[in-house]
Formats: structure tokens, C-alpha cells, sequence
């Protein structure tokens, strides 16, 4: 028989989700389409529910995760700026991290001979 924990984390500021799986997602969706009407479409999510999440982001964070700019000629756009895939790295990593603590702590505990 073989076990799997499973789990979810997310960085919270000021008792608000700052970041999460869907957050991370997003981020990255909007990174690789640079639009966040584009990456909205890619995950299937609303264009209002992609710029609430957006909204939040940018205001809990300590500095600016996504640069807008407005519509236009050549169309608006979104990218992430520095510190935002920064974030994205950090959260990833510590994922990581929590997804290869834990598979340990599964092995210690439930794999070896009482």
C-alpha cells in the first residue's frame, strides 16, 4: 500500500492570502502571455475575478507584482515586475521544500518496522 499526504500552503499578510497555488498560477499565466485578459482565458477564470486577485496582490505585497498598462493602439498589457517573479520563485521553492519535508516525515513515520 502506498501512502500520500496532501497538502496546500499559501503566504498570508496581515491575515490575508497574499499568495497561493491559483495566485501563482495566474502570475505565471500572465508572465508567459503578457496580458492578463490572455491569462485569465487561459485558466478559465473571469477577466474581473484575474484583476480582483491582481488588485489584492499588488496592495498586500510590499512593493508592485504586476505592472499594468492601459489598452490602446497596440493593446494594454500586464507583466510581472521583478519583485513578482521574485515571489513566484520564493513560493515555489518553499512548495517545494514542504512537498520534500513531508515525503520524508511520510517515510520515517510509516515506513519503517515498529
Amino acid at each position: 500500500m502506498k501512502y500520500k499526504i496532501k497538502s496546500r500552503i499559501w503566504i498570508e499578510a496581515d491575515d490575508n492570502i497574499l499568495l497561493g497555488e491559483g495566485r501563482v498560477a495566474l502570475l505565471k499565466a500572465i508572465e508567459e502571455t503578457g496580458s492578463l485578459s490572455k491569462a485569465a482565458k487561459s485558466l478559465k477564470m473571469s477577466y474581473k475575478k484575474a484583476w480582483s486577485l491582481i488588485d489584492a496582490l499588488n496592495s498586500r505585497a510590499q512593493k508592485q507584482v504586476v505592472a499594468t498598462s492601459i489598452g490602446g493602439k497596440g493593446g494594454g498589457g500586464a507583466e510581472l515586475t521583478d519583485y513578482g517573479r521574485n515571489l513566484v520563485n520564493a513560493f515555489e521553492t518553499i512548495n517545494q521544500n514542504c512537498w520534500d519535508f513531508l515525503d520524508q516525515e511520510m517515510k520515517k513515520q510509516l515506513y519503517h518496522d515498529f
